[in-house]
């Protein structure tokens, strides 16, 4: 990854991307329009998000043509990318908006930036009650904002980061770019791609077949990943986003979770549309045969929890029980370095590499207009990623490891360009009731939901989810669900 402040063409980002991920776009057939700025950030994230989508949109395309469909047209709005990126604020279950739905609604809003004593910022996460718990036994302070605000003021940004991961908590001093890039985690991400497509095993060729109906023009027209299984094991956003676009193409995606701990039941109605939703406790033998047994008949797993490994379940040993896998392997901050068993989340990458610092000053640092980044940009790229690795599976076997992390996303839409902040500052913050006419809805357990699909324009492929969403564990463990 190179450091560059030149703003390269979205055709350009495009073509690098599928560089990276293996994937030919010289008949490519992708047209994005318009270009950053667009929302008051001194980021090129609409120009990211929109070659994320051209990128994904026409890896769709090739495997539906690879079935026998026809090579479709895509386009892209720099827009409707933005409002990819905020999609989560989009959602509905029976009329209620997603924020509303979480068991704590103060893990969101308490989960903010907070001044230390040595003049920098942290930001403290609080997604799940155990970072919650973990932030109070280091703050020694009971869990609301004005208690955080003050415990953290008596603190060094750097001494209370270590802390609070030392107690597995989620919490990342504010850095500059050039602290970061300074900093072994950074330097180690410097020396790898955004994103990689790796064989690791060697397998016979698996032929993507033909489509039950490849005509675009009838009625009941194949979607792309018709027949495709993914094994969902993700949480939160990015993973789980990979197998969301999966089952928006057709695919039949089973997301498992441990019993202990489920997802946010408020995420899953926006990242679990399409699947089915079973319980797996890897730390039981009943588990780790059931987890094998759905291994084994999956194409794609998804995964991105630190303890794999630790479980016996490294990509190498993956390949093993199902050679022919492609594992969509998705981390905070990388596989090398000192950081690599650290947990982390968007706003944490965002806060560590430098990027919130350049969008609100060092003194005032924010997130994104859109709240969210690099998980969104890294469900699309893994997601991109993990159909390079389908079709080049069909035409030579192998098992693949597509490989990303949150922090190298951000770096990388840092190094696409930047504006100052008088050229972004006068442009109108998100509309959200503009994408009210954009909603889709698909009725599940859970009841009616409205959510904002892809943002990917086709000429005849038209994604949609078979079912809404369902509550964790909703049935077994089994790929005969999908009969």
């Amino acid at each position: 990854m190179t450091t560059s402040t030149s703003h390269l063409s979205s055709e350009s980002i495009l073509l690098d991307l599928g560089q990276q991920i293996g994937l030919d776009l010289s008949a490519h057939n992708a047209t994005i329009k318009g270009q950053d700025p667009v929302v008051p950030s001194t980021h090129r994230i609409g120009d990211a998000c929109a070659a994320a989508l051209a990128l994904a949109g026409t890896a769709v395309s090739q495997v539906a043509h690879a079935r026998g469909s026809v090579l479709d047209t895509i386009s892209i709005s720099v827009d409707e990318a933005i409002m990819q990126l905020t999609a989560a604020f989009y959602t509905k279950v029976n009329g209620v908006a997603l924020l509303r739905l979480f068991e704590d609604p103060k893990l969101f809003h308490n989960s903010d930036f907070y001044p230390t004593n040595d003049g920098r910022h942290l930001f403290l996460l609080l997604t799940y009650p155990r970072l919650r718990d973990a932030a109070c036994q280091v703050l020694q302070c009971p869990p609301e904002k004005k208690d955080f605000a003050k415990s953290i003021a008596q603190w060094n940004a750097f001494e209370l980061e270590e802390a609070i991961n030392a107690a597995h908590g989620c919490g990342i001093a504010l850095r500059t770019r050039e602290e970061w890039r300074q900093h072994p985690q950074g330097k180690a991400l410097l020396e790898q791609s955004l994103i990689s497509v790796t064989k690791i095993g060697e397998s016979e060729p698996v032929p993507l077949k033909p489509l039950s109906q490849p005509d675009t023009a009838k009625d009941n027209a194949s979607q792309p990943l018709e027949g495709i299984r993914v094994l969902d094991n993700g949480h939160v956003i990015a993973a789980p986003i990979v197998s969301r676009l999966a089952a928006e193409f057709g695919a039949d995606v089973l997301h498992i979770s441990s019993p202990d701990y489920p997802d946010s039941a408020a995420m899953l109605n926006e990242t679990g549309l399409g699947k089915l939703n079973a319980f797996c406790d890897l730390n039981e033998e009943s588990g780790r045969q059931g987890f094998a047994n759905v291994l084994k008949d999956a194409d794609i797993y998804v995964c991105n929890y630190r303890s794999l490994e630790r479980k016996g379940y490294s990509a190498d040993e993956l390949a093993k029980i199902k050679p022919g896998i492609i594992f969509v392997d998705i981390t905070a901050w990388g596989r090398v370095g000192p950081w690599a068993t650290r947990g982390g989340f968007d706003q944490l990458a965002c806060t560590a590499t430098g990027f919130s610092a350049e969008e609100g000053g060092f003194d005032h640092p924010r997130l994104p207009p859109t709240y969210l980044l690099n998980d969104y940009l890294a469900g699309i790229l893994g997601f991109a990623g993990a159909l390079s690795a389908l079709l080049r599976r069909a035409k030579e076997g192998g098992s693949y490891v597509v490989s990303l992390n949150l922090a190298s996303v951000v770096m990388w839409v840092q190094d696409l360009g930047s504006f100052e902040s008088k050229e972004v500052e006068h442009l109108s913050p998100i509309d959200h009731n503009v994408a009210a006419e954009k909603l889709d809805h698909v009725s599940g357990p859970n009841g009616h939901t409205s959510y904002l699909g892809v943002r990917i324009g086709f000429e005849h492929i038209k994604p949609y989810f078979k079912r809404g969403a369902q509550p964790a564990g909703a049935v077994p463990l089994s790929w005969s669900q999908f009969q």
